[in-house]
């Protein structure tokens, strides 16, 4: 059965950093597109960053040079490095595998406030 599991989300300060993880059960990471998405309250739901098969990577502008994505095909997971942190990064953060099908995990709440 397929699921992607997030974890590492929680309160943290203005400026701080946090690390999310993804664990995909009953596919491996290095065959899908991973991405991570956000949706804040009353907002639709944004592409953060991707990592491609290749291993290439991206992200939105806004999150360029704070956040950085990669994955560790032994652990089989996915991860978002988040430093510098704004309250405007305040939201459900999903972890989303596709290939043929998408997959979604639950969310992890981060939330950016002093």
């Amino acid at each position: 059965q397929v699921q992607l599991v997030e974890s590492g989300g929680g309160l943290v300060q203005p400026g701080g950093s946090r690390r999310l993880s993804c664990a995909a059960f009953g596919f491996s990471i290095v065959n899908y597109l991973m991405r991570w998405y956000r949706q804040a309250p009353g907002k639709e739901r944004e592409l953060v960053a991707f990592i491609t098969v290749g291993g290439s990577t991206d992200y939105v502008d806004s999150v360029k040079g704070r956040f950085t994505i990669s994955r560790d095909s032994a652990k089989n997971t996915v991860d978002l490095q988040m430093n510098s942190l704004k309250a405007e990064d305040t939201a459900t953060y999903f972890c989303n595998a596709e290939r043929v099908y998408a997959y979604w995990g639950q969310g992890t709440q981060v939330t950016v406030s002093s």
